[in-house]
């Protein structure tokens, strides 16, 4: 809410807050109440002066040049926050001790990562908040990989002070969540292990020399991006005894996790899906409503992953191996409702 009162060139905001303009000419030796932002179309933009700034004669040209013939000066009532106080407040309630939160910036703050993990964002959280109006926090997705200062959350207020019993309310729910939730932040991450993984090879075109395997490198790519690495690759022809004695061989070195490629569709000479259940694994799921990646199958060997990869692993930048690799890394013990959720949103290529 703004009221103006032309008498004395008071703009009262919030609920208890006033805001008096001066003419920039006569601004010298005040302090400004908010920060001023300078751009320049497609070369710059950022902060002019910050908050607080004590205003010199030599700044008068440079507020001018950004349209400021006036500054106001801040009288913070009982029941508002200016902006930069409402957003360094919300992080602080919001954001786990693994998360840095930047300096305000025109009433925004950024919750970055100390570490390479996954991240943990309660929806239903994100929502409350910003059905209360005037604050706004925005987030990555619940299972976003992020990397070591990488971006998980902002909070911000939307006008220049806002109500403090708003900022309150977010205070409160975020201590009724750390409660539920054995005293976990309600915007966290979690650190992903590093995994020794046994690679299986499929494909008699590759066993017998014929094509230069691509597979390999491919997923030591993807797991070396997350910290973890193939221990040893075996190759196999497309022969089901062979593949089964493979993945048990394996099994023996006591790998995290077995990776088996090739021979994933539903073609009759594709022996990789029928081997992997005759090596004793419990098939989560064979196939997954997701594109690309929809022939990927989950399954688990005792307490060990094995995962069989289609071919579009190879060459598709992201894919449901993806999005079920470092939940794996972080612990996740996959069941058959994580795959079933993959197909909201999960038409990524055809």
């Amino acid at each position: 809410m703004i009221m103006e009162d032309e008498t004395d060139n008071i703009i009262r905001i919030g609920i208890s807050t006033k805001l008096k303009e001066v003419p920039v000419h006569d601004a010298v030796g005040l302090r400004l109440a908010h920060d001023l932002t300078r751009i320049i179309p497609g070369q710059f933009k950022g902060r002019l002066f910050n908050r607080g700034h004590l205003i010199k004669e030599e700044d008068i040209p440079s507020l001018l040049d950004i349209g400021k013939e006036h500054i106001y000066v801040m009288e913070l009532g009982d029941e508002d926050l200016h902006e930069d106080d409402a957003a360094i407040r919300m992080a602080e309630a919001l954001a786990s001790s693994d998360l840095n939160l930047t300096l305000p910036h025109e009433g925004k703050v950024s919750l970055k990562s100390s570490i390479m993990g996954l991240a943990q964002i309660d929806q239903s959280i994100v929502e409350a908040i910003n059905e209360l109006g005037e604050i706004a926090l925005a987030t990555v997705k619940n299972n976003a990989v992020v990397q070591v200062g990488g971006l998980l959350a902002a909070t911000r207020a939307i006008p220049l002070v806002v109500p403090k019993r708003k900022v309150e309310e977010v205070e409160r729910l975020a201590r009724a969540f750390r409660e539920k939730h054995d005293g976990a932040a309600p915007i966290h991450i979690r650190s992903l292990r590093k995994f020794k993984v046994g690679l299986l090879t499929t494909g008699s075109e590759v066993f017998n020399g014929r094509i230069q395997d691509k597979f390999g490198p491919a997923v030591a790519l993807k797991l070396s991006a997350l910290g973890s690495e193939v221990a040893e690759q075996r190759f196999a022809p497309d022969d089901r005894q062979i593949i089964v004695k493979e993945i048990h061989y394996l099994l023996d070195q006591g790998y995290d996790m077995i990776l088996v490629t090739g021979g994933m569709s539903v073609d009759p000479d594709d022996r990789t899906p029928g081997a992997i259940k005759a090596a004793g694994a419990d098939i989560v799921s064979y196939g997954t409503p997701m594109l690309p990646g929809s022939m990927l199958l989950m399954g688990y060997i005792g307490e060990v992953p094995i995962m069989g990869l289609p071919g579009c692993v190879m060459h598709d930048p992201y894919t449901s191996f993806d999005v079920l690799l470092p939940r794996i890394l972080a612990g996740d013990i996959i069941v058959r409702k994580d795959i079933v959720e993959l197909g909201y949103g999960g038409l990524l290529g055809c």
